[in-house]
């Protein structure tokens, strides 16, 4: 049996009141603060940091900024999922699941 792939989240930069979500790099802030959790640990040395984790990808979809979040992450560390997941809530921005009709939106 082949074991199922983790679910891919977009959390959106913009508000549920349709504003920019500010500041401009937030997701690549957000995606830096996720950068040491990766498959099999950070592995150390001095490039364990640099680079972002393939949990947490800052992308740009549709000209709007997101971060692309693995559900792999949850399982990994559920303490780092839930800080992502409450950014989210906090700020109000939408999580959208990856190929969700309103991934673009």
């Amino acid at each position: 049996m082949i074991p199922a792939q983790p679910q891919q989240f977009y959390i959106r930069g913009v508000t549920t009141e349709g504003k920019t979500f500010r500041p401009s790099d937030w997701a690549e802030r957000l995606a830096g603060a996720m950068s040491s959790f990766r498959p099999g640990g950070s592995g150390g040395g001095i490039g364990a940091c640099i680079g972002y984790s393939p949990y947490c990808v800052p992308q740009v979809i549709d000209g709007v900024r997101c971060v692309r979040v693995s559900d792999a992450l949850r399982g990994l560390e559920p303490m780092a999922w839930d800080f992502v997941m409450n950014f989210a809530r906090d700020n109000h921005l939408a999580v959208v699941p990856v190929g969700h009709p309103d991934e673009g939106a």
